[in-house]
């Protein structure tokens, strides 16, 4: 089995970019076992008021439309969710379920914005020892 870690954010069509470039794998249905990841920040803005007492990741519209998405695919799918540094919980949730891959969204940032902001994708690029597919940002 070979298994993909797909960290999403709060945008749907980033989430369902990733999601399409897994069910496009080879064999994907019989040979891809997915795991979905959010983690939830203390900078997570842009979430409704109502996700801070009942704080679920199944609860995300990203996250429902990816696993929607590879569900449909025949995808085997599990979800999880953390909380605190996204980038050291990327890693962690790569190690500890032992992830042949990680998938991420890419967005479009200025290099300003990179330097100002960082870039939690390219943490993970030079931080891991598993190969990182950064898929677009599914922007039309």
């Amino acid at each position: 089995m070979y298994r993909v870690l797909i960290p999403v954010d709060t945008n749907e069509d980033r989430a369902l970019a990733q999601a399409d470039y897994v069910a496009s794998l080879p064999d994907a249905a019989q040979a891809v076992e997915a795991y979905l990841l959010f983690v939830f920040t203390e900078d997570s803005d842009d979430l409704p008021q109502e996700f801070e007492k009942f704080k679920s990741a199944s609860r995300i519209g990203s996250v429902r439309r990816a696993q929607e998405a590879l569900e449909d695919a025949d995808i085997e799918v599990t979800v999880l969710e953390d909380s605190g540094d996204t980038e050291d919980d990327i890693l962690e949730a790569a190690e500890d379920y032992d992830v042949d891959s990680i998938v991420l969204g890419g967005r479009k940032r200025s290099p300003v914005g990179k330097a100002i902001f960082g870039s939690t994708t390219q943490g993970i690029i030079l931080s891991s020892d598993r190969p990182v597919v950064v898929t677009g940002s599914g922007d039309a």
